[in-house]
């Protein structure tokens, strides 16, 4: 008998659910491979309840965010319209004022939600996990459940802000300007922008300076991977190298491979990642491109604002602009909410959970400390303060055969009411108008255009044109087979990815959009990225010569 659903209240119930909306997506972004209970736990928790948040702060005139569910391991949502246009005209009123505040200091406010939010992970780390009692851990753990809900109340809240004066910015553009956010010129009024993950690369660059520097080259380019760490410790030098190594990523290195898990160590575990990382760079040599490409990127940006400028009514140039400049935070949002806010924050859920374990384990309630992914919160309250007295394994057993079960069966893209088809679905986002559904999530349909004779038709991310071997990634752990001058094909990418950029020529993900990583760091990096080709990593295989017109918007496999 099951004690606890996964996530209760928010299990898929086809009945109840396909009364509240017909259509529900599947996140494939964040919930492919499916999460562990755990994790999903916490994601469709306080995602949904961030994104509503956010909504009802801002008053945002046609949608109140977001209502998601739970089903094998995935993430299910859709969209809860503003149903009556007097409701749209009073909630418009409102976001108006609500909106001045990213208008007058966009740079304030997100600073002063980055400066909470790493207050509370300070405090979180203060805890001695190994030492503590266990009431002490259970209190950790609950103050962990409080930092998750205010950080995604922090996400939405900024992320529906700045991505909506996007959309208002692009609509702008389109109808005085006749570009939209496909267009190149759009790409370059957006672009040129430095951020805290572009920093951290830097920083990963650096380092590679200091092993050639050192004498340390060989260690990184000799041998595996894995072994890059133990040969460093193995010499005095090398020691020296990783005493202040870890110490950078005891500062910046509070993230996973995956975005959207806690079952995958953080680089303050295991630097291996980050190290690999140096690696690349050692193989590319030269400086750290990105500063160089960087200040071309900017000179563009300057002259493409001058050219539609031009084209803005004297007395519209105002609004134009301010919407302009805020629209240009999106590109750097869009990485440092990554950074500062949905790895962190994960990071900070595998530390107390992992502590926790660890304690359930010698008291003989599990029997691995990474059990404690299989359970949820109202089960870890359970046998919180006196793990000895609480035997949790029958329900670590059940839950991670389904766990396994879920991994083997991918689930659906859309759960659909029967008679309602995928296009009137995909017609209700855009209806919302809601930014992260149109800029992130679903983004633009490709357009097919038979007399282009191309192989895969996807949208412009980044525009321009390259030819090159493929390298098909589909997870993180794959990021070292990356070759300079490879044309990256995934499903996306995230975080984790941005310092392979450096290295390749070109982009094809399956899925993205404007404001999604690939077509962001494609921009700053100057390299063309074609998205929402749907089929490109099944339809291409590495090796194979691919050409990318991210202008066009197609993909052309060269060997076949």
């Amino acid at each position: 008998m099951k004690v606890y659903d996964v996530v209760p209240g928010l299990e898929f119930d086809a009945e109840r659910d396909f009364e509240l909306s017909p259509a529900w997506f599947l996140d494939g972004t964040h919930s492919v491979p499916p999460w562990t209970p755990m994790f999903g736990w916490f994601w469709v928790s306080f995602c949904r309840h961030g994104m509503q948040w956010g909504a009802e702060k801002l008053s945002l005139p046609t949608v109140k965010g977001w209502d998601w569910r739970f089903m094998n391991g995935g993430g299910y949502l859709t969209l809860l319209l503003v149903k009556s246009e007097e409701e749209k005209q009073r909630r418009e009123k409102k976001f108006r004022e609500a909106i001045l505040p990213f208008i007058k200091d966009y740079d304030g406010l997100w600073n002063g939600f980055v400066q909470e939010i790493l207050g509370r992970y300070e405090a979180l780390k203060q805890l001695d996990l190994d030492t503590a009692e266990n009431i002490d851990l259970l209190a950790n753990f609950e103050e962990t459940i409080c930092t998750c809900r205010r950080m995604w109340e922090i996400h939405m809240y900024m992320m529906y802000g700045t991505y909506t004066a996007y959309i208002l910015f692009e609509n702008m553009c389109r109808e005085l300007a006749g570009i939209d956010d496909t267009n190149p010129m759009f790409h370059q009024l957006v672009s040129g922008f430095d951020n805290k993950v572009f920093q951290v690369d830097k920083r990963l660059w650096e380092f590679s300076q200091r092993a050639r520097q050192e004498g340390l080259e060989k260690v990184f380019l000799e041998g595996e991977v894995d072994g890059i760490k133990a040969r460093l410790e193995a010499t005095d030098q090398g020691r020296s190298f990783m005493k202040d190594f870890n110490a950078f990523m005891n500062e910046d290195g509070w993230r996973m491979q995956r975005m959207s898990e806690i079952n995958l160590p953080t680089w303050v575990e295991d630097p291996t990642p980050a190290l690999v990382n140096v690696k690349q760079f050692l193989q590319k040599g030269g400086d750290f491109n990105l500063e160089a490409e960087r200040a071309k990127i900017t000179g563009a940006r300057m002259e493409a604002e001058k050219v539609v400028l031009e084209k803005v009514p004297r007395e519209m140039r105002g609004w134009f602009e301010q919407l302009m400049r805020l629209a240009q935070k999106s590109g750097v949002f869009s990485e440092e909410h990554d950074h500062y806010l949905d790895l962190y924050t994960h990071a900070m859920i595998r530390r107390i959970v992992l502590g926790m374990g660890r304690r359930w384990k010698q008291e003989g309630a599990i029997d691995d400390p990474e059990d404690m992914f299989y359970l949820q919160p109202d089960e870890v309250r359970r046998a919180g303060i006196n793990p000895d007295q609480f035997d949790m394994r029958y329900i670590v057993e059940r839950r991670r055969a389904e766990w396994e079960e879920w991994c083997k069966h991918p689930n659906p893209p859309a759960l659909l009411k029967e008679g309602f088809d995928l296009d009137q679905a995909m017609g209700v986002l855009v209806k919302s108008n809601d930014p992260i559904a149109s800029k992130v999530v679903v983004g633009s349909m490709p357009q097919v255009r038979p007399e282009l004779k191309a192989d895969l038709y996807g949208t412009c991310g980044s525009p321009g044109v390259a030819e090159g071997p493929a390298r098909v990634i589909m997870n993180e752990d794959e990021l070292s087979l990356i070759q300079e001058g490879d044309i990256l094909v995934a499903a996306s990418t995230s975080l984790s990815w941005t310092p392979i950029f450096s290295m390749i020529k070109g982009v094809i993900v399956d899925r993205g959009a404007s404001l999604s990583h690939a077509a962001i760091v494609g921009r700053e990096y100057g390299i063309p990225v074609v998205m929402n080709v749907f089929e490109g990593t099944t339809k291409i295989r590495s090796g194979q010569k691919v050409k990318v017109d991210a202008n066009m918007g197609t993909v052309y496999i060269l060997d076949k």
